[in-house]
């Protein structure tokens, strides 16, 4: 079969992921989202901004992506 420039698109079927969290943590995560709104002019649920803010930190995180692509450094 001929290669084609597009690779196989992952599985983006959503996971839902239950957690429980402290006042302190939920107030910060209101703030962020009021901050965002601010920013951006658009309201969005803290619930749709967490996913996006822990893909950020993961991928912010060197070592963590060194060891997950198998690419650590003696």
């Amino acid at each position: 079969m001929p290669e084609i420039k597009l690779a196989k698109l992952p599985d983006r079927t959503p996971v839902k992921l239950m957690i429980t969290i402290t006042p302190d943590l939920k107030a910060a995560l209101d703030a962020y989202a009021a901050l965002y709104e601010e920013r951006y002019q658009r309201e969005e649920p803290v619930a749709e901004l967490i996913p996006a803010m822990l893909a950020s930190f993961l991928e912010s995180d060197r070592e963590f992506r060194r060891l997950r692509h198998g690419t650590r450094k003696a």
